[in-house]
């Protein structure tokens, strides 16, 4: 006779699994690559940081050679309102790739070019701000005077970058007019990001009364969407922030001292 024998089956988890219970991530959904969070986040951040770099240095002529003039006389506060800025620009990509996936979701051509262009823009602002920190070091090491010399030498000489600037410029009206066609955005409000094509652009550019127009107009078209799109789904728990926003910040310090390490 045999006697039955009754198997169960453990059930196995994998390390994967371990880590999405314990570190989850929200799907992407509508919104598309990187998600609601850190789309809604940079379109908080992002815009204010650029304005707050911009008002920070709104005291000094817009010109390089005034620039750098200040920037020997105020190293803090202009190495503060350039880093703001250009972090508030960095910040803009996950915003504009969010925007451009919800125009998509109605309008393909208008969110795959609006989104495409104001991505190369970024890029080159982004090229604009290492010429920039490198030019400011030219001030601490050799002065103002050398600086601004080395600058005018170099300035408009030809990079691949340059071919980007006329995207820093269509791309925020074509995104904007993207955004009202498709009724992402109202028609004020995608006015309102239009303005940010008015930004100057180049290297060592300083605030204009119309920078701080175009700034505030980038504000009132991403920071309410923002925050309607951190608030359209639930929030994660207490204990996901609690491990998520560590991970985050130590993540965050060790890049940096890795970066400056070189």
């Amino acid at each position: 006779m045999t006697n039955p024998t009754t198997s169960m089956a453990a059930p196995v988890t994998t390390t994967g699994v371990r880590l999405h219970a314990t570190m989850p991530v929200e799907r992407w959904g509508t919104t598309g690559f990187p998600g609601r969070w850190v789309g809604g986040t940079a379109m908080v951040l992002g815009p204010l940081l650029m304005l707050a770099g911009a008002v920070a240095r709104a005291r000094f002529p817009f010109f390089f050679p005034d620039q750098l003039a200040a920037y020997e006389r105020h190293p803090a506060l202009m190495a503060t309102a350039y880093g703001l800025f250009a972090a508030g620009s960095l910040l803009l990509w996950p915003a504009v790739a969010v925007l451009a996936a919800r125009i998509g979701a109605h309008s393909a051509g208008w969110g795959l070019w609006g989104g495409v262009l104001v991505m190369f823009g970024l890029f080159a602002r982004a090229f604009h701000a290492g010429v920039d920190h490198m030019a400011f070091q030219l001030v601490r090491s050799q002065g103002a005077g050398p600086a601004t010399e080395a600058v005018s030498a170099g300035y408009g000489a030809f990079h691949v970058f340059a071919t980007l600037n006329l995207a820093i410029v269509a791309g925020w009206i074509v995104i904007a007019l993207g955004a009202w066609r498709t009724r992402v955005l109202g028609p004020v409000r995608a006015a309102a990001l239009g303005l940010t094509a008015a930004l100057p652009l180049g290297v060592l550019k300083g605030t204009t009364p119309l920078s701080l127009v175009a700034l505030a107009g980038l504000c009132v078209a991403l920071v309410p969407l923002g925050l309607a799109l951190l608030s359209e789904g639930p929030r994660p728990g207490r204990a996901v922030v609690l491990r998520w926003v560590p991970l985050t910040l130590v993540t965050v310090a060790l890049m940096m001292l890795l970066g400056q390490a070189g």
